[in-house]
């Protein structure tokens, strides 16, 4: 009882904005709760700028209450009984006390409002979202011991998981997602029951899932949320190319257990990221799936091994379609999958044999996914042979250095061929068209094999390979020793023209 009254103490210490609604809700005759998460959060120190509240006054009267005082209304929630507003840079969204019904086969529920707190608890996902404080008699309103359940880090529903799921099966996902955000263990219960119910997934929309699968890969430890929906059976539904990893190792055939070093580049993969800075979920969903190529491209070696031969292009093409499906951005999608192709290109590296031109066609390729690229190589190396690890983080070290070097001469960030598309067009008395953008690759694949050259080498290469592709009479369309490009190319443009 004690710790529930300093919670409220607490709580009224740090949002002075809620007394101020309190008091204006009260003056109207209705009460008003801090509800949910807000009150998880401020009890766990986090309490953030957005701020949840419920009231028995319906939608159309918190209108009422709130316009006078808010900053900032909005009503685009009224329909499911919410109303937000702003106020001094704060966030709050004000809901109906709920008693809503579900059919049981989507999980958009009849909205129904209610008239109690204890009612309106009774429906939320878990114990630790199910607590609340009477805002005008400081009231702790905990009827499921959501308090006990936060102390303890145990997740928990307040009804029996199967009423819980059953009503909305994206709460299953969000289970996952608290235990990476949150750090809590599922309690033993919910576990069974989304072995049992995970298939239910498949009733939520791929964009929901979406949101929930990436605060979960940006939370403080995913790879607690991924096991949790791995070994639920959740992620056979969700992203099924994860537990594919789970490969069969026998004494014959030795190989790393393709999902534990997963979870192991994933989590290495986090801690390269910079202190402070966003959770990068680019880089962790790329982490988490770069070896999912390698179930499809096993292969057994007689006398023993095992190889995975391509298993980054098979991997990039697998990382396409399940992302799509998830419905992520374009962006998100490509970046990842680039960086699933990509990620064994550094082992070719070894121990430095790779000329200037390698190294430009690296940092090239990888283009602006340069630095998350170094920090997957980083990440992947999983090895427990010290020496070899070490020798790895040399390599990795001597790569980083020479691409710092070679960009400081040669501003790799915007490698462009000597000769720009006009140039090029100008010079061989071309048109706009596919010859022209053949041309222009031509000369960036030179650029990074030899590096910058001077502006007549680079014509007289071009010369040379418009040559080598039939380009009817090149020498009349190529200036002569000495003479000005330009000039050349505008006396070829007047002579076909007076033809």
């Amino acid at each position: 009882m004690l710790a529930k009254q300093n919670a409220v103490v607490e709580l009224m210490r740090i949002s002075p904005v809620a007394e101020e609604l309190s008091a204006l809700f009260a003056k109207a005759g209705h009460s008003l709760f801090l509800v949910g998460g807000s009150v998880r959060d401020a009890l766990l120190g986090e309490l953030g700028k957005d701020l949840d509240f419920t009231t028995d006054a319906r939608p159309e009267q918190v209108m009422r209450l709130v316009s006078g005082w808010a900053d900032a209304v909005w009503d685009i929630g009224i329909a499911f009984g919410t109303v937000g507003a702003t106020k001094d840079g704060l966030t709050c969204e004000i809901t109906t006390f709920r008693a809503d019904q579900y059919d049981g086969v989507s999980r958009n529920p009849e909205v129904r409002f209610g008239d109690s707190i204890e009612d309106d608890l009774k429906r939320r996902d878990f114990t630790v979202n199910a607590m609340a404080v009477n805002l005008a008699t400081k009231q702790f309103v905990d009827p499921y011991d959501g308090m006990a359940a936060l102390e303890a880090k145990v997740l928990d529903t307040p009804a029996t998981p199967e009423e819980s799921f059953g009503d909305d099966p994206l709460r299953m996902m969000r289970a996952a997602r608290f235990t990476s955000q949150l750090g809590f263990t599922a309690a033993p219960r919910v576990v069974d029951a989304m072995q049992r119910m995970a298939g239910q997934i498949e009733r939520i929309t791929a964009e929901r899932v979406q949101v929930e699968l990436s605060k979960l890969l940006c939370g403080v430890e995913p790879r607690r949320g991924v096991e949790l929906m791995v070994d639920s059976g959740l992620a056979d539904y969700v992203l099924p190319e994860v537990p594919a990893m789970r490969l069969e190792i026998d004494e014959h055939h030795q190989h790393k257990d393709v999902y534990q070093h997963s979870l192991v580049v994933l989590e290495q993969a986090i801690d390269l990221e910079e202190d402070g800075s966003e959770p990068d979920l680019v880089l962790r969903l790329a982490a988490l799936l770069h070896d999912i190529g390698k179930p499809d491209t096993r292969r057994y070696i007689p006398g023993g091994g095992v190889s995975f031969h391509h298993h980054e292009v098979v991997g990039a093409k697998m990382v396409r379609k399940r992302l799509r499906a998830l419905r992520y951005s374009k962006e998100i999608i490509e970046s990842v999958a680039k960086l699933v192709f990509l990620h064994l290109r550094f082992h070719g590296y070894g121990k430095g044999e790779w000329t200037d031109s390698a190294v430009r066609r690296y940092v090239t390729d990888a283009g602006d996914l340069l630095e998350r690229l170094n920090k997957l190589v980083r990440a992947d190396c999983t090895t427990r042979n010290r020496r070899k690890a070490q020798a790895l983080q040399r390599s990795y070290d001597d790569l980083e250095a020479r691409i710092a070097r070679i960009a400081a001469d040669e501003d790799l960030a915007r490698v462009r061929p000597d000769l720009d598309g006009n140039e090029i067009m100008r010079i061989l008395g071309l048109k706009p068209g596919p010859m022209v953008g053949k041309a222009w690759k031509f000369l960036k694949d030179l650029r990074l094999d030899r590096g910058p050259l001077d502006h007549d080498e680079a014509v007289a290469e071009l010369r040379r390979w418009a040559a080598e592709q039939g380009l009817d009479d090149v020498s009349s369309v190529v200036p002569a020793a000495g003479e000005d490009v330009a000039d050349h190319a505008e006396q070829v443009e007047d002579d076909r023209r007076d033809d």
